[in-house]
């Protein structure tokens, strides 16, 4: 594995909080919301949560895996893995009561 310059980082860490920013507000539209909690840019991690609505949320894995990993890995060709997971702190009645979610299609890998 080669050492990435603290410029490197940066820009890496940079263009992978863009791409977060940009998907954020269709995950807010259904009561949700979606954050970057950690990155190592060096081997291509990443981790993601949603909350909000998407706490309760039944398609709330097909997000991550249909949306969120495909749009990280197809952008960023140092994303090698998207760790995905909802606030298990949210309390399921609050959490319905933000939004009721959308169609998300089934993620197919050609």
């Amino acid at each position: 594995m080669t050492s990435l310059t603290d410029e490197q980082r940066r820009a890496r860490l940079e263009a992978l909080q863009s791409l977060i920013d940009l998907m954020r507000p269709a995950v807010q539209a259904d009561g949700g919301d979606l954050v970057l909690v950690r990155a190592d840019v060096e081997a291509g991690v990443v981790e993601v949560e949603l909350q909000g609505a998407c706490s309760s949320c039944a398609i709330s894995s097909d997000t991550i895996q249909g949306g969120v990993t495909r749009i990280l890995t197809d952008r960023l060709d140092w994303v090698t893995e998207v760790i995905g997971g909802v606030d298990e702190e949210a309390d399921l009645e609050a959490s319905m009561a933000l939004g009721t979610g959308g169609y998300v299609p089934r993620y197919r890998k050609l």
